[in-house]
């Protein structure tokens, strides 16, 4: 199976005695594994499968713990179901072997006097800026961003020597579908490379070990599939890097505040 969409994909899960399956396509893949959001997607999406009563996703930990080459077994159960929250483990393995665990936390909003935000930035819109990557640059994109159309809003490119390791963005799904799905947002929003990357002028490889996403409003939308997503290097020292992803609506209200720890091999 070459090429999928995302929903196509969520659509062909299949449930077993042992679990659900779902397919690996080639178009969501980077190396020998599938694009991290992806496997936090399939995560996600066992850990709401037959569970229609779940309140709004308040917190996702994901931690990548092999690559996700060939189609997973996806479990999960309930760790405890509170009064206001509810929370699930998911996990992927092949082969008997875990390759991505997920523990996910669904809450329902509560009374609070306290209402603080984090707006964004002013920024051109998606039609007013360039493709993250330019058509005339040799070695294109991994597979799994042909499924995004990516802007760049400010920040460098990957491979170019920056001073610094940070990029925003506006991104969207290729596939309609996804523009208004909890895992079309949470798939989305690690779709931009390693923050380090700007700042290598060679490529080299790289995986990312965990990903922490906070979700900030009971039902995340935005006006015809667009994020803003930005990635900003926090350190990074000894092969490994920390940084901040966070992810905003048209209206540049703050849905998403994550943060990645990465393997760098360079």
């Amino acid at each position: 199976m070459t090429e999928m969409t995302m929903s196509g994909v969520l659509d062909a899960m299949d449930g077993t005695a042992a679990g659900l399956t779902a397919p690996v396509p080639e178009n969501w893949t980077q190396g020998r594994t599938a694009y991290g959001g992806f496997s936090s997607a399939l995560l996600l999406a066992a850990a709401r499968h037959e569970r229609p009563d779940l309140p709004p996703l308040r917190s996702a930990l994901i931690n990548f713990t092999g690559p996700v080459g060939d189609p997973p077994l996806l479990t999960s159960q309930v760790l405890r179901q509170g009064r206001n929250v509810t929370t699930i483990q998911a996990r992927a393995d092949i082969a008997g072997k875990t390759a991505a665990l997920g523990t996910f936390s669904f809450g329902a909003s509560q009374v609070s006097e306290i209402s603080q935000g984090c707006p964004a930035k002013n920024a051109p819109a998606p039609e007013d800026t360039e493709p993250f990557i330019p058509a005339h640059v040799k070695r294109g994109p991994v597979a799994f961003f042909r499924n995004f159309d990516t802007r760049l809003i400010e920040g460098a490119r990957p491979i170019t020597g920056a001073d610094r390791g940070y990029a925003r963005v506006w991104s969207r799904h290729r596939d309609p579908a996804m523009h208004n799905r909890i895992e079309g947002l949470l798939s989305i929003a690690d779709v931009l490379p390693p923050a380090v990357f700007p700042m290598l002028r060679t490529p080299g490889p790289n995986s990312s070990m965990n990903w922490i996403c906070n979700f900030l409003t009971d039902e995340p939308r935005t006006r015809d599939g667009w994020w803003m997503i930005e990635t900003d290097l926090t350190a990074a020292q000894g092969g490994y890097s920390s940084q901040v992803m966070r992810v905003w609506n048209s209206d540049g209200e703050l849905v998403v505040d994550g943060m990645q720890a990465v393997v760098i091999f360079v």
